[in-house]
């Protein structure tokens, strides 16, 4: 008897009946639906710590650690030539001195530069040869009267430029950039003066910035006195803030230009110290010809 042919036929239906089981579930297989959760969950707790932050690998990497560092000593060299480089051409931590101001000082200074007369001391205070804050002493330099009284004649400029019908934002840009340019021009020649005359004297830049801005004080006195009374108003005022502006520089700049001939206890008729007269005189000279030059315009 065959037996081949009848097994052969057995043998695929038992195959098919094993490939459709696999195929299509009749019954829902529940035997692994308690540890299915449990594997998840322990699948999400290992998850973080198998993944790990996303910056994790680079900051235990070592040469990343090293170009961090090295990138970090870049930085703050490069900020300290910046600062080191700037200071050099703009103190800024010596601007902080010029605006050490209070409204005591202010009045006290607005009215030595109108009425110079009768103030006796002239000297600048010191501590630890150190000068002192300008709030503390009157005859200490500042760049906030130089730079509000800037500011100030900019719009009083305008003002009379309006009264004249002349006002435009352009004539007002001029306006104030011949001013600046003018100013500018007046420290340039004088420290060229003082370099070429050789003076060893402890002004500044910022000390000849600050003393040439005194005059749009003067300025505006004489431009408002003009805008409210006239000419005739103008002139006065005008004449009396530029003699008060001449004596408040000679009695300020001489004791910055002649203290090197004073302590050396040297006379003051030598040949050297009659220049630094000059230039003293000079200076003061050349502040009631720019007042003159930058109001005469404004009032008609």
């Amino acid at each position: 008897m065959d037996y081949t042919a009848t097994q052969k036929p057995n043998m695929r239906l038992r195959t098919s009946l094993v490939d459709g089981s696999e195929g299509s579930q009749l019954f829902e297989d529940t035997s692994g639906a308690a540890s299915g959760p449990q594997t998840g969950y322990s699948n999400q707790q290992a998850g973080p710590q198998a993944a790990g932050f996303p910056g994790q690998s680079i900051l235990s990497d070592p040469m990343s650690n090293l170009a961090m560092a090295y990138g970090s000593s870049l930085a703050s060299q490069g900020r300290e030539m910046v600062d080191k480089n700037l200071d050099r051409f703009i103190p800024i931590s010596k601007l902080k001195y010029y605006f050490a101001v209070d409204t005591v000082y202010v009045g006290k200074k607005l009215g030595l530069l109108v009425f110079p007369y009768m103030h006796e001391n002239w000297e600048v205070s010191y501590q630890q040869d150190t000068p002192v804050a300008p709030r503390f002493d009157v005859n200490a330099p500042d760049l906030y009267i130089p730079a509000m009284g800037f500011i100030t004649y900019i719009l009083v400029a305008g003002l009379a430029l309006g009264t004249q019908n002349k006002f435009s934002p352009e004539l007002l840009g001029v306006q104030a950039s011949s001013a600046f340019v003018w100013l500018i021009m007046e420290v340039l020649a004088v420290l060229l003066s003082l370099y070429l005359v050789t003076v060893n004297t402890d002004l500044t830049t910022i000390d000849l910035l600050a003393f040439s801005g005194y005059k749009y004080v003067g300025m505006i006195v004489g431009v408002v006195a003009g805008l409210l009374f006239g000419r005739p108003a103008y002139y006065l005022s005008l004449l009396w803030c530029c003699v008060a502006i001449f004596v408040f520089m000679i009695r300020t700049l001489r004791l910055k230009l002649l203290s090197e001939a004073a302590a050396e206890g040297r006379l003051v008729r030598g040949a050297k110290n009659q220049l630094r007269m000059y230039l003293t005189m000079s200076i003061a000279a050349a502040q009631p010809i720019f007042m003159y030059w930058l109001t005469y315009h404004l009032i008609r």
